[in-house]
C-alpha cells in the first residue's frame, strides 16, 4: 500500500494501563474509530504518542500491533525522532521491517544542527531506506526549520514526498506550492490552522484532537476539499477551543482527557508526565464539557 500523502492522518496518543504498560485494548478502540471516521492512515510514535519515554521495543511492539488492527486498510506511518544518524537509519529500517508503509522524521534531537547537517541527515536516512518520508518542520518546538532552499536539495530523492506544516506560517504553504508544485505534499501540523492550511491547498492534515474527536475531524477537511466551505466553517468554529488545547505544553495530558470523554481512551501517562491536577485539570475538564454538551450534528459529507 502506497502513501498517498493527504486526507486526515491522527498523530495517535500511546495508551498505557495503570501499571505502565501498552495497552493494546484501548488502543484498538481508539485507532478502529478513527478507521470508521475514515481517516487516511495512523501516524504513531509522535510527540502525541510520548515517543521520548517508549522503549525500543515498545516502539516495535506499536507498529506491529497496529498492523494487525488496521489488516491493510491505511498505511501506518511511523515518527523518527532520534539523536544520531545511525539510530535514525536503525529505526526506519526496523519500522519498515514491522510493516509501516511510511515515515514522519524530525530533525536530530537534542543538537541543534546546521542547514547542511539537518539536510545530510535527512539524505542519508532517504538514501537507505524505501519507505516514503513526510519531514515534520516544527521550528516552534523543535527550533530546526527546513527552509524552501533545503528542501530544494532534499526533493532530489525520491522517498522525500511531503511536509507536515508546523511553521504556524500559513502563506508558507502558498510558498511551497509557488516553489515545488504538487511534488512536495502538504499535511497542516497546526489543529488550529488547519482549516486555513487546507484552504489554501494543503493536502492533508496531521491532527492530535482527531484522537477524541474523528468524524468531527473528518468532516471538516471533506467539507474543505468539497467546497463546502459554511458547512466546514460552522464545525470548525465549534472545535477550535478544543483544538486550542494541541497547543499546548500538557498537549499529550490534554488530548487523552478528551479521549477519556469520548469513550476512546485513558488518562494514563508516562512519567515524567503526570496527570492534570488543579485549576488546570478543571479548566481543561470545562473545555471539553462545554464542547460535549455543544458538540454538533454532522452533515453528511460523503455525498
Amino acid at each position: 500500500m502506497s502513501v498517498q500523502w493527504n486526507g486526515v492522518m491522527p498523530a495517535v496518543t500511546t495508551k498505557f494501563t495503570a501499571d505502565d504498560k501498552l495497552d493494546f485494548n484501548m488502543f484498538e478502540v481508539n485507532v478502529k474509530a478513527q478507521l470508521e471516521a475514515g481517516v487516511s492512515g495512523i501516524i504513531l510514535g509522535g510527540t502525541l504518542g510520548e515517543a521520548s519515554t517508549l522503549l525500543e521495543e515498545e516502539k516495535r511492539e506499536l507498529v506491529r500491533g497496529t498492523v494487525g488492527i488496521v489488516g491493510g486498510s491505511v498505511p501506518i506511518i511511523m515518527n523518527i525522532a532520534e539523536q544520531t544518524t545511525r539510530g535514525a537509519i536503525e529505526a526506519a529500517n526496523k519500522a519498515e521491517q514491522d510493516g509501516a508503509k511510511g515515515l514522519m522524521m524530525l530533525p536530530p534531537m537534542r543538537y541543534k544542527a546546521t542547514d547542511h547537517e539537518t539536510v545530510m541527515y535527512f539524505s542519508e536516512v532517504a538514501k537507505n531506506t524505501s519507505l516514503p518520508i513526510m519531514v515534520y518542520n516544527n521550528p516552534v518546538d523543535y527550533k530546526i526549520e527546513v527552509t524552501l532552499d533545503m528542501f530544494e536539495e532534499l526533493l532530489k530523492f525520491d522517498t522525500i514526498q511531503a511536509v507536515k506544516e508546523s511553521t504556524r506560517d500559513i502563506s508558507n504553504v502558498t510558498r511551497i506550492i509557488n516553489r515545488f508544485g504538487d511534488r512536495l505534499k502538504i499535511l497542516s501540523g497546526v489543529d488550529t490552522l488547519a482549516l486555513e492550511s487546507l484552504l489554501m491547498g494543503s493536502h492533508g492534515w496531521v491532527s492530535g484532537l482527531v484522537d477524541a474527536f474523528p468524524k468531527e475531524t473528518v468532516a471538516i477537511y471533506k467539507l474543505a476539499k468539497a467546497g463546502r466551505i459554511d458547512e466546514a466553517l460552522k464545525i470548525y468554529r465549534w472545535f477550535l477551543p478544543l483544538l486550542e488545547l494541541d497547543i499546548n505544553a500538557q498537549l499529550v495530558q490534554n488530548i487523552k482527557l478528551a479521549e477519556v470523554a469520548t469513550g476512546l481512551g485513558t488518562e494514563y501517562v508516562r512519567a515524567p508526565r503526570l496527570p492534570l491536577q488543579g485549576a488546570e485539570r478543571e479548566r481543561v475538564l470545562a473545555i471539553i464539557s462545554e464542547g460535549l454538551r455543544t458538540r454538533p450534528t454532522l452533515p453528511d459529507f460523503e455525498k
